[in-house]
């Protein structure tokens, strides 16, 4: 859920609406879209700027060059406007891109469209899972476009920023574990730059406008655009609460939707409370992770048991804390460098052997790996983009504390049992505290009329998006059906091989069947050390 490249120094009402609509491509919004908002307008909005997608369709072409997606994938454009509101002002556009279904006319159902996460992941690479022939999606693949895009402020689509990306890219020494008052002073006082930052770089109108339902309204003017009447959806990570509210504003819009690693949509969770619990399930799963190096001492000597495991750690962490080694790796950029670990177990094995080689006297590894590439110009543009979306939508979304003393206390507390993630998590997201444009109130998610079935898929010890909150979407949900991978914790489920899950949800986005009761699934393949 929150971009891995930086840690700092992550009741209803609304109207019908009565435009005449396109069949077949645009649907009306239901009664209570908008979730006691008020927001009746951009309701409105929404429809207009869907009709007018339906008629002017995408035109498709080759992707351009620089973006590495190569033919048979096309790549075009969808107008939004940047305000709903205001549906006939100021217009962006949204890059999209989309491969032909794989099979025969006669067995396609559709576009699926994809969202990885982030807030700020591009999701452009969706239909390289065809051209790559990712066997987990070839029966998928036979029935439905794969189609990606850009959300409103990423990569192609009218991208934001908040600072310069290669003095993003440098980022800071400083320990984000603080020893004193002064430090968090420092740390404070970059949180308001950066937060001043976005303001200054990006424009107070687009600013005030990078909020989850806006993304939400433009997922839904994608779907016009592409002709189709309702929308297929795979979310991941901060997906899965675009599929939330996407569900919510427009239930009756929606024919299938998989939701994988669910953020917990509970309004009082959004987003502060959000990144607290991160920073327990981190602890949780990097701890994992300590116990499977250590059951592979013979690999990587780096302690058989969590706790010298640990040690060798927090003796490394010292060490660059006291002088950043090879000049440009100190505990900040080890903590970008390790959270990836957590995250997915694709990661356990590399991490663990740049940290072993380091231990065996071999630096140059890890500073290759956890340094900033100062040279990859295109790469740390890419980087200060998707953090500078992250904290715009979590910032814009949702009120957060602007009283530091709520932060020092909590942040404090979860430091004494989960300090790998706290202060750093804490760091990040502080610029919310000062953020320069109203803040607004979380949508209410909730079944509406018309909402179809929902698959929900989770693991039991997922760090970034912790199992509570795939049990409270199904709560939320009437009817969704939730699969459980137990004793795993990789982000992003539905990627890995598990054939109790793939097979579940090949089932479902093909034919619209579910189990008849929840389903709790034995974990995917531990990591080879």
């Amino acid at each position: 859920m929150r971009p891995r490249n930086r840690v700092l120094a992550l009741g209803s009402a609304g109207a019908l609406v009565t435009a005449t609509l396109i069949a077949g491509a645009v649907a009306t919004p239901a009664a209570g879209a908008n979730n006691g908002q008020g927001q009746d307008r951009e309701t409105r909005g929404a429809a207009i700027a869907a009709e007018r997608a339906a008629k002017a369709g995408i035109d498709w072409q080759d992707c351009p060059a620089d973006w590495g997606l190569a033919k048979p994938i096309q790549c075009g454009y969808v107008s939004v406007p940047i305000d709903y509101a205001d549906p006939y002002g100021k217009q962006i556009k949204l890059a999209v891109d989309r491969i032909g279904n794989t099979g025969t006319k006669e067995e396609r159902q559709g576009a699926l469209l994809y969202n990885p996460g982030g807030p700020g992941g591009s999701g452009l690479r969706f239909p390289t899972r065809v051209t790559n022939k990712n066997a987990i999606w070839a029966n998928v693949a036979k029935a439905y476009d794969f189609v990606g895009f850009d959300p409103r402020g990423v990569g192609h689509s009218a991208p934001i920023s908040c600072a310069d990306p290669q003095k993003f890219a440098e980022g800071s020494k400083l320990d984000p574990v603080p020893d004193s008052e002064a430090d968090k002073s420092v740390q404070r006082k970059l949180a308001r730059e950066y937060a001043h930052g976005c303001l200054q770089r990006t424009g107070r109108a687009m600013l005030q406008q990078m909020t989850t339902p806006n993304t939400v309204r433009d997922l839904d003017v994608i779907r016009a655009a592409l002709g189709e009447q309702k929308l297929n959806f795979l979310g991941v990570s901060y997906g899965t609460y675009l599929g939330a509210v996407y569900g919510t504003m427009f239930p009756g819009h929606v024919r299938r939707m998989v939701v994988d690693s669910v953020v917990n949509p509970a309004r009082e969770n959004v987003w502060y409370q959000a990144n607290l619990n991160q920073d327990v399930a981190f602890e949780g799963r990097w701890k994992d992770w300590q116990d499977w190096v250590a059951a592979n001492d013979a690999t990587y000597h780096l302690g058989a048991t969590r706790d010298a495991v640990q040690q060798q750690y927090l003796k490394l962490r010292a060490t660059a804390k006291k002088s950043p080694i090879g000049g440009v790796v100190g505990p900040n950029e080890l903590i970008s460098f390790f959270q990836s670990a957590p995250y997915y177990d694709s990661s356990w094995a590399p991490v663990a052997k740049v940290f072993s080689k380091y231990v065996a006297g071999d630096t140059l590894a890890l500073v290759d790996a956890a340094a900033p590439d100062m040279s990859d110009i295109a790469g740390n543009v890419s980087s200060e983009n998707g953090n500078a979306v992250y904290t715009a939508v979590e910032c814009t979304d949702a009120k957060w504390p602007t009283n530091w003393k709520t932060w020092d206390r909590d942040n404090m507390r979860l430091h004494k049992t989960a300090p790998f993630m706290t202060w750093a998590n804490a760091w990040m997201n502080l610029p919310c505290a000062t953020w320069p444009v109203k803040q607004q109130n979380p949508v209410d998610v909730k079944t509406g009329k018309g909402l179809p079935e929902v698959l929900i898929v989770q693991s039991t010890r997922d760090a970034a998006t912790p199992y509570a909150g795939a049990v409270e979407l199904h709560k939320r949900f009437k009817g969704s059906r939730l699969i459980t991978e137990k004793d795993a914790g990789s982000h992003g489920v539905t990627g890995l091989a598990n054939p109790c899950i793939n097979d579940r949800v090949d089932t479902y986005l093909l034919t619209g069947k579910t189990d008849s009761a929840d389903v709790t699934c034995a974990p995917h393949a531990t990591p080879k050390a």
